[in-house]
């Protein structure tokens, strides 16, 4: 990245234009079966304790973090070893407990909102979890503020993520990485390639298809192949026609499976050939496996988001998160975490670090896009308390159906 906004700053920008939750849906899904993934969605929209306070930091006496992440989301040795982590270990003698404890944002978050509710330790110092989730978090109170003075490398941040509505000045959270949602298919099986959401219902795909549960990221393109600019002004009737869809096929059995981060066993065991996915999964999909798959945005669009370190205000480890997050705000260290997940990095000085590893590297789009590659790309907007509990319950009443 340059010191300097980039021509693709406004578009990145758009990564963290949204504050809210997970799952849509249509009016037929408000009654009746519904009611309880209303009851859910319910829940996860009421409103928090009037104030938590965050537990005592123990630091100083004990150098050890807790970090619940995503998989295949930090750089990884043939040994299995973390190289960056144990980089960071030797330098600073903390010990990191390094967990892939993340499935989707709503499985984590049931996990844990209980704990959280009462102010108490989820067993986690520092989780990863996208915008939305984020937003969530902090408007419960269930997240601790961080110090910027502990923090010196976070002026490394993108001046477009610097300043985001859910959390203005970054005082709860900070960008981990960053995404696109599209499509992937397995080229030996489907030679003939894949150019939409359209082409995942042909016949010759049927029960071989994956949709994520993250209900913006699947959502978002069945909407976007609708015609709708889902970071525009649309309602009940766009999502409405979006999750009639995506019923539809759940129903037909033309999509096999709907999951988070294990969506990936899947492709590899071809119980999929074709899926809505993450667009990091199959870089390092394919250099596990022998490049077996390709990743398109579709020209309507994918989505764009972003997973964002916070400290939980139960943890008892905040300087230490501090020093974690200052360690990988080094445009160095954030380089080399880039050239093992393929996300994008929001850190300035990474893209021209990442030239010294690769220069092919510092021209993957994946992982620094270029103006065109963010041209399709969306982000979900922001949903209010109401659109979020019925939209919910519908995405939640699909996933149900087709467990």
């Amino acid at each position: 990245m340059k010191s300097k906004p980039l021509p693709t700053d406004p578009m990145i920008r758009e990564l963290i234009r949204h504050a809210q939750n997970s799952a849509m849906n249509r009016r037929t899904l408000l009654s009746g079966a519904a009611v309880g993934a209303t009851g859910l969605a319910l829940a996860a929209c009421s409103t928090g304790p009037d104030e938590l306070t965050a537990a005592p930091d123990e630091s100083d006496a004990n150098k050890k973090v807790r970090w619940d992440n995503w998989a295949l989301y930090i750089d990884v040795d043939d040994a299995g070893n973390y190289p960056t982590i144990d980089a960071f270990e030797a330098q600073t003698g903390i010990t990191v407990e390094y967990t892939e404890a993340v499935d989707d944002n709503s499985t984590y978050y049931a996990k844990v909102k209980d704990q959280l509710s009462l102010g108490r330790d989820i067993g986690a110092d520092v989780v990863c979890l996208t915008d939305w989730m984020i937003a969530r978090m902090i408007r419960f109170g269930y997240t601790q503020k961080l110090d910027h003075a502990n923090m010196p490398n976070v002026a490394n941040l993108l001046p477009s993520l610097q300043n985001v509505d859910f959390d203005p000045g970054r005082e709860m959270s900070v960008p981990w990485q960053g995404g696109f949602a599209g499509i992937a298919w397995n080229k030996e099986q489907v030679p003939n390639g894949i150019k939409s959401v359209q082409d995942l219902w042909k016949p010759e795909l049927k029960g071989r298809v994956g949709a994520l549960s993250e209900m913006r990221d699947t959502m978002g393109l069945i909407m976007l192949d609708q015609g709708v600019d889902i970071s525009g002004d649309w309602g009940d009737d766009e999502f409405n026609a979006a999750i009639d869809e995506f019923s539809k096929q759940v129903a037909d059995g033309q999509i096999r499976n709907i999951k988070g981060n294990s969506y990936k066993e899947d492709l590899v065991n071809e119980d999929t050939l074709a899926g809505i996915v993450w667009s990091g999964d199959i870089v390092q999909l394919n250099a596990e496996n022998g490049d077996k798959w390709d990743f398109i945005v579709p020209d309507a669009g994918g989505t764009l988001w972003s997973d964002n370190f916070m400290v939980p205000i139960g943890s008892p480890a905040k300087s230490n998160v501090e020093e974690l997050i200052n360690y990988y705000y080094d445009p160095a260290v954030a380089a080399e975490v880039a050239a093992y997940v393929n996300y994008i990095t929001p850190v300035v000085g990474a893209k021209e670090a990442a030239e010294a590893i690769d220069p092919e590297l510092a021209n993957n789009k994946l992982i620094f896009p270029d103006d065109d590659m963010l041209s399709k790309a969306f982000v979900f907007r922001g949903l209010d308390n109401s659109e979020e509990q019925k939209y919910n319950a519908a995405f939640q009443s699909v996933l149900l159906g087709a467990a």
